[in-house]
């Protein structure tokens, strides 16, 4: 019996907080991720709607002729662009909502495969997620501030882009990016006609340029007026329909809505985890096993896991970095910058979970004939990998090298 893995969550989160935890059914649904929801459902009607008027498909071809039809150099570009976007302001899930579409379109027409594709996009989102002027930069540097540790917003943002660079750079060798560098891409990108009949478009229309147009307005208006990203997507799906250059019905019927609730499904689950004292009683045992030598290697797996399912600039950094120099005072012979740089590349080198909000939005923008629960499965183990991955890399970093720290 297959069953949905979201639908799955729920009904488990229902039975295990009313029946066991003695929690509310309000209380249980109050767990539903409904910023995360909004932001996926404006984002994926949006790029439906330029998926369905065939925009997104002449963006693919212009991609792989830029590249000069060499599949390989295509994922590297897309972390280029993903890394570039978020560090000049709209941070990590901003990027990452804009351009997965854009690159998931052009790695099922060329056959890169999808979980290599949203590790290059969401690992370069990510790269640039510390900029300082970027919404989790902004975050961090503040409570570090506060903290006693101000001054060190560069090397904050360098050190988690190291992290990132060299973990993406990996994982192309690792999955076999560089066989990619000897395919080649020839001839344009066959474009699905309304009637399912295949044709090749070479040129953009006037629809296409309003499309895009509206598109790059909404990147314009989340880097320099702080719009959000998901409810500005609504907005411009509303304009593109008004100006006939799209149409929403069609645009829905393509959206993943099993994607989207096997995400939040699953994140409802995890809230009661959460309201039941599981997580804390689980942070308070690692804190306690820490000491000068292992302390950023346990932090930066603490924070990691937590990271996979919650929101790490919105809840595990504000939550674990206060803590850094009464932890450093504790422990003694440690620097608390090297704990605090362990927080935030850890916490940021699991983002690409499925349970993330920067995996779920690549989920969501996966091509059609995609295993979604096989991806699924894949970016849950990639987030957890990297928790282990995160604690060796800032041990090795900031309690044996001191990189940064000194």
């Amino acid at each position: 019996i297959r069953l949905h893995v979201g639908f799955l969550a729920i009904s488990l989160a229902w039975i295990v907080g009313v029946y066991f935890a003695d929690m509310s059914p309000r209380e249980v649904m109050g767990g539903f991720p409904t910023r995360l929801f909004m932001t996926l459902v404006g984002v994926t009607l949006l790029f439906s709607v330029a998926q369905a008027n065939g925009t997104l498909d002449l963006i693919a071809q212009k991609a792989v002729r830029f590249c000069k039809g060499n599949v390989g150099v295509m994922p590297i570009m897309f972390f280029f662009l993903s890394f570039v976007l978020s560090s000049i302001g709209p941070g990590s899930i901003a990027s990452t909502a804009l351009m997965a579409p854009m690159a998931m379109a052009v790695a099922g027409q060329v056959g890169i495969p999808a979980f290599l594709m949203a590790i290059m996009i969401g690992h370069g989102g990510n790269a640039g997620a510390l900029s300082p002027i970027a919404p989790a930069g902004i975050i961090v540097n503040s409570v570090m501030e506060e903290n006693g540790l101000g001054g060190y917003e560069t090397l904050t943002f360098l050190n988690n882009m190291v992290a990132q660079t060299v973990v993406v750079l990996t994982a192309y060798f690792l999955f076999g990016g560089w066989r990619l560098l000897n395919r080649h891409h020839e001839g344009d990108l066959v474009v699905p006609s309304k009637h399912g009949n295949p044709m090749n478009r070479h040129e953009f229309e006037q629809k296409h340029w309003l499309t895009m147009g509206i598109i790059g307005t909404l990147l314009i208006s989340v880097v320099f007026l702080n719009v959000d990203v998901g409810l500005g997507a609504f907005a411009c799906t509303i304009v593109l329909a008004l100006l006939k250059a799209g149409d929403e019905s069609e645009a829905v019927k393509l959206m993943p809505w099993r994607v989207i609730m096997m995400v939040c499904g699953v994140t409802v689950l995890i809230s009661v985890l959460d309201e039941t004292g599981g997580l804390a009683l689980f942070t308070r045992l690692l804190v306690d096993v820490s000491t000068t030598e292992t302390a950023t290697a346990i932090m930066a797996f603490t924070t990691g896991f937590i990271s996979i399912y919650s929101s790490t600039s919105g809840v595990v950094l504000p939550m674990f970095l206060p803590t850094v120099s009464d932890m450093a005072q504790q422990l003694g012979d440690i620097n608390p910058l090297a704990i605090a740089s362990s927080m935030n590349v850890g916490a940021h080198l699991v983002d690409v979970s499925a349970l993330s909000t920067l995996g779920a939005l690549c989920m969501a923008a996966a091509p059609k004939q995609e295993d979604s629960r096989k991806l699924f499965n894949k970016l849950m183990a990639w987030g957890l990998s990297m928790t282990v991955v995160g604690a060796a890399t800032c041990w090795l970093l900031f309690s044996v090298l001191l990189i940064g720290i000194d």
